[in-house]
């Protein structure tokens, strides 16, 4: 966890060091923006970037995302780019106000389907050609159904993705949740009918997906999703207009659990447990 912060935190100078190659002189007016969409049709992919089903004595459903926020993109060049030597255009502020160095979900930017997450000068952006995008999710919240003494409610689900995050406190449907602690990978809330409760997922069980993990890959319980242009995407430093990169998560059955009634009904006090929350694949285009 130590060697992952690390990795992460230092991108902040990687960025600072950027600077020094871009050039002064391109006349670029125009910006970068990123949106993020989420496509319940989308292919389910695994932590390799194949397809996958749902797994032997689980069930699942697709989520309707409410919110989502990341804390680091980055544009890869080529598949062989290691993490943290593409381009970075965002890095997510950090603390160690919970000791270990973690996310700082308190300054997080929480945004809705097809909303623009970052907005950002052309100028500042490399020039180049990039194959790949990689981009650490760190917070979704989600609605979902539970099934309770034979009746089915609308339930909020709150998932901490990111490596580390230290959380003071989060809303949940209206609900506060005192935290004021670090918490790792796969810690979430849920709520439902006002009632809430907390837990954390097996460590390693959240998935990642990663097509290029034979050439580039991340470490465990980083949340870096990684996802390919559907074209090579160059920046020259004379576009005339702004460019958009829409990042589309699949969650497609993206919430998953250990079943006890093999009905395909999410049922918590029967002891069925969420055991995967992860985000299932990520597609990236681009357009002018």
């Amino acid at each position: 966890m130590k060697k992952l912060a690390l990795l992460l935190s230092t991108t902040l100078l990687l960025i600072s060091c950027a600077d020094d190659d871009i050039d002064d002189t391109r006349v670029t007016k125009n910006n970068l923006i990123v949106k993020i969409k989420f496509d319940e049709n989308q292919e389910r992919l695994d932590n390799l970037g194949r397809p996958s089903t749902i797994a032997e004595g689980n069930a699942a459903q697709t989520p309707t995302l409410n919110a989502f926020s990341a804390h680091y993109l980055e544009l890869a060049p080529t598949a062989t780019t290691l993490l943290g030597e593409g381009t970075i255009i965002y890095q997510g502020e950090e603390t160690t106000k919970g000791g270990d160095k973690a996310i700082d979900f308190s300054k997080a930017t929480l945004i809705k389907n097809d909303e623009t997450f970052i907005e950002i000068p052309l100028s500042e952006v490399k020039t180049g050609t990039y194959e790949w995008v990689r981009i650490s999710a760190s917070y979704q919240n989600g609605t979902i159904k539970l099934l309770n003494e034979g009746q089915e409610y609308d339930a909020t689900i709150a998932g901490f993705i990111g490596y580390n995050q230290y959380i003071e406190s989060f809303d949940i449907n209206g609900n506060t949740i005192e935290v004021n602690d670090n918490k790792l990978q796969g810690f979430w809330a849920f709520e439902a009918e006002g009632y809430t409760l907390t837990g954390q997922a097996p460590e390693g069980a959240v998935t990642v997906p990663n097509p290029i993990f034979e050439t580039s890959p991340i470490p465990q319980g980083s949340c870096v999703l990684t996802g390919k242009f559907e074209n090579s995407f160059q920046i020259t430093g004379e576009e005339t207009e702004d460019i958009v990169v829409t990042l589309s998560f699949s969650i497609n059955n993206s919430f998953e659990w250990t079943e006890v009634n093999k009905d395909g009904k999410y049922e918590p006090a029967a002891g069925e447990n969420l055991i995967d929350m992860g985000l299932r694949g990520l597609k990236v285009s681009s357009k002018e």
